[in-house]
């Protein structure tokens, strides 16, 4: 499985302090079924812990994957869980085109994200 996150995400990482080890592990868990919400086309809520914080202080984001085909998955939003319960439907929409677009890419399209700094390869160990 490859773990990815779009350029929005990966400044958010940043600045939130969160490593790409939790990444990782919201990404097994997430292609295990454990997740907070199906979004629909291909798109997944997921908590995440704060460091220190755990869940239930922590942040929701949301994916791209598709289950149980794709074998690359993409971090491509996130909030605190205390500064809003969900994304609206324009958000969800828009997010759902990247998603889609995402999971049907090709491995040369994906080569192509990666070199314009569109995307980001999450590095953690399975």
């Amino acid at each position: 499985m490859r773990v990815f996150k779009n350029k929005w995400f990966a400044r958010w990482v940043r600045t939130e302090n969160v490593p790409d080890s939790a990444l990782g592990r919201a990404a097994e868990e997430i292609v295990a079924g454990q997740v907070e919400a199906d979004l629909g086309s291909c798109l997944f809520k997921k908590r995440l812990a704060r460091e220190g914080g755990g869940k239930r202080r922590g942040y929701r984001v949301v994916v791209g994957y598709k289950k149980p085909t794709s074998d690359r998955i993409v971090f491509l939003y996130a909030f605190g869980k205390n500064a809003r319960a969900t994304i609206s439907d324009k958000e969800r929409e828009a997010l759902s085109l990247v998603a889609e677009a995402f999971v049907a890419a090709t491995e040369a399209q994906v080569s192509l994200l990666l070199q314009e700094g569109a995307i980001v390869e999450v590095q953690y160990h399975e």
